[in-house]
């Protein structure tokens, strides 16, 4: 049961994680729409919240696997 529950939680962390990446992406192509000019600003952010995100997941899924 332990170990059903520990999947179930490193599953949420993935999903949230690919949400989250995916708003992160979106929201930059449309700021990047609006303002072309800033684009390489825009990315260096992008890819700096995006690692930040995908660090998060990283974290919950293994505190999920080891609880």
């Amino acid at each position: 049961m332990t170990g059903s529950i520990a999947a179930i939680g490193a599953g949420l962390a993935v999903i949230g994680a690919g949400i989250g990446i995916g708003q992160i992406g979106g929201h930059a192509m449309d700021a990047i729409a609006r303002q072309p000019e800033a684009t390489s600003k825009i990315q260096t952010a992008m890819i700096i919240a995006a690692a930040l995100v995908e660090g998060v997941a990283l974290f919950g899924v293994v505190v999920a696997l080891l609880k």
